[in-house]
């Protein structure tokens, strides 16, 4: 064999063995992503984003209705999924799951919470249990503030009026987006006037306002009262028909810190999602050796340097 054969051959052998570009078709050279408008999934999205911006893709992002997306996911018009809250989401997510028609590379964030809160002042007035809030219909004038139409937080309120679980009955589900929401309980909060609001950590929210999520709720909103987790979610097959961008999903985790602290880039500095996402990581590089262990750019070099090199470190 001659060198230059010899020379050809090993080429071959290691561009076959890598584990990024080489074994990807170049439909994987753009990723898509659902963001659903939270705060918390847009920063996560932006992160992702950004890295794989980095690593020599081209990663699109769509802005869906969590019911849009868990219709786009299984017909593979969105690859990417970073915010499927569980067990919130649970009786849209776990049929499709059991049915192949999603997968779940991993779980990316715990110690989250969901749940109905109150201000701590209309705690300290004596709305502290779900059971409390019939008691106080007059003062919250019959009504519940949740966020967008379609969201699986929604509906959970919504059953719980309809079944009329806790006296609810006679209650109203206000729906608007999360910063709509947020601004009336902002309100709410800085004239001591009692409102019932749907919350969630990681987000500001728990910083900014002075709050009490609602104990007794008889896992309306999952068990240890709304206890939470956030899985990635990805079109059937996706891991291994791109199993570099699959790869970086099985390492990419946050803590309920860091999402707070990038959520309060965007809410309270102004900052779009790319913008907190670039200085979030500027200033923790450090996660960028774990979340890129085993993860190359589009042509098979090192992803932990190209990715540092991309944000000027």
């Amino acid at each position: 064999m001659t060198y230059r054969a010899f020379t050809a051959g090993l080429v071959a052998t290691l561009l076959a063995g890598a584990p990024g570009w080489a074994q990807e078709p170049e439909s994987c050279a753009s990723p898509r992503f659902s963001d659903v408008g939270w705060t918390d999934i847009s920063a996560t999205t932006a992160v992702a984003g950004l890295i794989l911006e980095n690593l020599g893709y081209e990663p699109r992002v769509d802005i869906l209705s969590v019911a849009v997306t868990y219709e786009a996911l299984p017909r593979g018009d969105i690859d990417i999924f970073l915010g499927n809250w569980m067990p919130l989401q649970e009786p849209t997510q776990k049929p499709l799951v059991e049915e192949g028609k999603i997968e779940v590379p991993r779980t990316n964030l715990e110690g989250a919470i969901i749940g109905l809160a109150v201000p701590k002042a209309t705690y300290d007035a004596g709305l502290k249990t779900y059971a409390d809030i019939a008691k106080f219909a007059e003062e919250i004038d019959g009504k519940i503030y949740g966020i967008e139409a379609g969201s699986s937080a929604n509906a959970t309120i919504l059953e719980m009026i309809q079944s009329d679980k806790f006296g609810l009955k006679d209650f109203q589900l206000v729906e608007s987006s999360e910063q709509a929401m947020l601004a009336q309980v902002r309100r709410a909060a800085r004239s001591e006037t009692p409102i019932v609001f749907f919350g969630w950590r990681p987000h500001p929210m728990n910083v900014n306002i002075e709050m009490e999520y609602l104990t007794d709720g008889d896992d309306v909103f999952g068990p240890n009262d709304g206890a939470a987790t956030v899985l990635t979610n990805t079109r059937p097959g996706y891991v291994t028909d791109c199993p570099n961008v699959g790869k970086l999903l099985s390492n990419l985790v946050f803590s309920v810190e860091s999402e707070d602290l990038m959520m309060s880039y965007i809410l309270d500095e102004g900052m779009d999602a790319p913008a907190a996402a670039e200085k979030w990581l500027t200033d923790n590089a450090d996660v960028l050796d774990a979340w890129l262990d085993g993860v190359t750019t589009r042509e098979g070099e090192p992803g932990a340097a190209a990715v540092r090199q991309g944000l000027g470190l």
